[in-house]
């Protein structure tokens, strides 16, 4: 599984954290959860964490699902 990449975020003085992938909004947090994301996101993998938070990482049965006949085309 790649590692996720183009993940960006930005605190605003309101202590809302807004998420960007790639340059496109990809999710706010506001309140408790923003907090909560800050402390994970300087303790881990922040790319990752990202990725998480947002939803958008792979799962692993990409490669299974492309094979599939329903797929093919």
């Amino acid at each position: 599984m790649p590692q996720p990449f183009g993940f960006t975020y930005e605190q605003r003085g309101d202590g809302t954290v807004v998420i960007t992938h790639r340059g496109r909004a990809a999710g706010t947090l506001r309140g408790g959860r923003a907090t909560k994301f800050l402390a994970e996101v300087e303790s881990g993998d922040a790319q990752l964490v990202m990725a998480r938070w947002t939803g958008a990482y792979k799962f692993g049965n990409e490669r299974v699902a492309r094979n599939h006949p329903r797929n093919r085309r």
